[in-house]
């Protein structure tokens, strides 16, 4: 019996999202009493026995080319069959793009018992109950798991990566894998920016912002503080700002430790993509706006005055630090 932790790659690194779900894994492992392995597959230019800080003891790895893409069906063979050869009981998960497309046919192939969304170590004092979010954040679920196997997938930013001291003992596995039924012909890629699931401050704007003309301000206001931009949905639709900026529900959903919302109004569907945010700022003129009731801070004012006087201000603190 082990926990089986997946570690998602992109291009050879590590996601950062990996670091939570390792240090989640960790902890089950701990509390149940077994041991907490790793799994990763493609090319990988990272040290990964380097991952043993982050409480694993042993990482197989299958390097296979064909493994360097994505492929849902392919990736859930694979790691199923690695769950049956270690004899683990526990599949781990993180809730981003992957793990959402992965996880679900992994317990299909296991008969194992599914949580997606989970946002805390479940409860062994009775049974393995496991509590997540739904209803789009708006709630939370305590879903018990009896099936002999369980995969859980775990929402980013909702677990305190810890790193320690130690190194893991790399194990080749070595397994078919069967040809992706789906051929990456080309990958596009925006250089030179924060990856929005990855960032840990995001500043964004929404149509208060009246134009793609004075987007500067935003920007200016990330660079300071070293966060990555967004928009809403009529942002994106107008061609105001790149298409895979766009935050919400039916957009990137995101969770970073800061997010500061500008010009927005606070749409539903737009808080469905970010109220995982540890703590969400609002910029807007409009004291009625429905962003404000959850919001943690507010700024009733307009975004032209208020944002570069913010700026200004850390600028001042950076500077004095």
């Amino acid at each position: 019996m082990s926990v089986l932790i997946f570690i998602d790659q992109a291009d050879g690194h590590v996601k950062k999202s990996s670091l939570e779900v390792l240090t989640y894994g960790a902890k089950l492992a701990s509390q149940l009493g077994v041991a907490a392995e790793g799994i990763v597959l493609g090319t990988v230019s990272d040290d990964i026995a380097a991952l043993g800080k982050y409480g694993v003891s042993k990482i197989h790895h299958v390097s296979n080319n064909l493994l360097d893409h994505v492929d849902a069906q392919v990736y859930a063979k694979v790691i199923a069959e690695a769950a049956n050869a270690s004899g683990a009981s526990i599949i781990i998960f993180s809730h981003n793009q992957t793990g959402k497309a992965v996880a679900a046919r992994v317990a299909a192939r296991l008969k194992a018992g599914l949580v997606a969304g989970a946002c805390a170590l479940p409860d062994t004092t009775n049974g393995f109950v496991v509590k997540k979010t739904v209803f789009s954040g708006k709630a939370f679920a305590n879903v018990s798991i009896n099936a002999p196997i369980k995969v859980i997938s775990l929402n980013p930013n909702s677990y305190t990566t810890i790193a320690g001291e130690g190194t893991a003992t790399i194990n080749a596995l070595h397994i078919a894998v069967d040809t992706p039924k789906v051929k990456v012909t080309a990958v596009n890629k925006v250089t030179g920016e924060i990856p929005l699931t990855e960032a840990d401050i995001v500043v964004s704007g929404g149509r208060g912002l009246k134009g793609p003309e004075n987007w500067g301000i935003l920007l200016d206001l990330a660079k300071e503080l070293g966060a990555a931009t967004a928009c809403s949905r009529p942002v994106g639709d107008a061609h105001w700002r790149p298409h895979h900026e766009h935050v919400g529900q039916t957009g990137v959903q995101i969770a970073p430790n800061l997010y500061i919302a500008i010009g927005i109004s606070g749409a539903i569907q737009h808080l469905a993509g970010v109220n995982r945010s540890k703590v969400i700022v609002v910029i807007n003129k409009d004291p009625e706006a429905p962003f404000f009731k959850a919001a943690d801070y507010g700024i009733v004012g307009d975004a032209f005055e208020v944002v570069p006087q913010l700026t200004a201000e850390i600028k001042k603190l950076k500077a004095a630090n």
